[in-house]
């Protein structure tokens, strides 16, 4: 038998061609194998990255400052203007409950960052305030149950104004396409799309603190799939949000990104290039950025029907999220909503964190 490696010269055409084919192949497969086994020694990389202290909430806190920073410059750091920037507003719908309106605040050139606000009218000020973030080819009318035929969403914005909640719905790049050439922009500018839209969310904050009905004291942010990559995101950056509720994107994500598996979808293999943050993966799974939530409050959700993952994987990667909680004594605040549906809100589960953690 002849090897992908004899002399070309001994070759006729047909069999150099045949012959390249294989040893591409060949090559792509030995980096690729390479490069997945690199990902997989993520667990060992954290023993040498993380020097997490656990003897104090502030010893803790203080143990993975460098971690943080690192997180923001995986994802880019981006200039907010100051002072903020002089809103303006148009109707988006009001009933007797919800006062809902588009918001739009001057960002970065011609930028703007847009958001419903929608406000309780039966309910007396300040209103604790939860920032509502969409999905990949969603918006912020679904947040409060328009246009969402699946009922995906369960009007969770809406049920959040009417359980006496300010809530805010950024409106973020929706479709693949776009937000991956967005992204490459982002990259040579030492940022990703990520970076951008996460300062995008701080600034809709810098102007909802001026606000004397909104209670900066009370706030959460709650995303699902896209959006909940954004509450993972952004929460190890944005102090100013208490608590976060995670649905339908935490996974156990070496897995997610980089090895192909039936039971899930895998990043490595779909065409949503924007998805990937340099150095994701030589320091932050998905239990490192709660890490950098922790000790705030954090709920995941995670249907056993939604093929984003598969869910006992995402049990294991929770166990060792909580476990930054039960070694600060603060068990309590790590909270896993495993639930029999697929990929959606789960609204009652979601209210009753944060009516624990926020009160109404």
């Amino acid at each position: 038998m002849r090897s992908i490696w004899d002399p070309v010269d001994s070759m006729g055409g047909e069999e150099v061609r045949r012959t390249l084919t294989d040893r591409q192949r060949l090559m792509r497969h030995e980096i690729e194998d390479y490069l997945r086994r690199q990902s997989e020694q993520l667990p060992a990389r954290q023993q040498s990255l993380w020097q997490r202290d656990y003897t104090s909430v502030a010893a803790f806190e203080a143990s993975v400052q460098s971690n943080r920073e690192r997180w923001m410059k995986a994802i880019g750091r981006f200039d907010r203007p100051s002072p903020v920037p002089q809103p303006d507003f148009s109707p988006f719908y009001e009933d007797d409950r919800v006062d809902a309106r588009w918001l739009t605040v001057p960002f970065v050139g011609e930028y703007r960052a847009r958001a419903v606000l929608g406000l309780p009218k039966h309910r007396q000020p300040p209103y604790p305030l939860v920032v509502a973030q969409h999905g990949i080819g969603s918006s912020p009318e679904r947040v409060f149950g328009f246009d969402d035929l699946s009922n995906v969403y369960h009007a969770y914005g809406r049920r959040l104004v009417e359980a006496g909640y300010a809530v805010v719905a950024p409106m973020n790049v929706t479709e693949i396409r776009p937000r991956s050439r967005l992204n490459r922009l982002c990259l040579m500018l030492a940022g990703t799309l990520w970076g951008l839209e996460v300062a995008r969310t701080s600034l809709l904050l810098d102007y909802l603190e001026t606000r004397s009905d909104i209670d900066m004291s009370r706030t959460a942010m709650w995303g699902i799939s896209l959006g909940g990559a954004y509450t993972m995101f952004t929460l190890p950056l944005e102090p100013r949000l208490g608590a976060g509720i995670v649905t339908a994107w935490f996974n156990d994500r070496v897995r997610k990104m980089a090895i192909d598996d039936p039971r899930y979808s895998c990043f490595l293999s779909t065409e949503e290039e924007y998805v990937f943050i340099p150095g994701w993966l030589r320091e932050f799974g998905d239990s490192d950025l709660v890490s950098l939530i922790c000790p705030r409050p954090v709920q995941v959700q995670t249907g056993k029907g939604d093929g984003i993952a598969w869910w006992p994987f995402v049990v294991e990667e929770f166990d060792r999220s909580a476990e930054h909680y039960r070694r600060l004594g603060l068990s309590e605040r790590a909270n896993l909503d495993l639930h029999e549906g697929g990929h959606e809100i789960d609204v009652e589960g979601g209210l009753a964190f944060l009516e624990r953690w926020l009160g109404q």
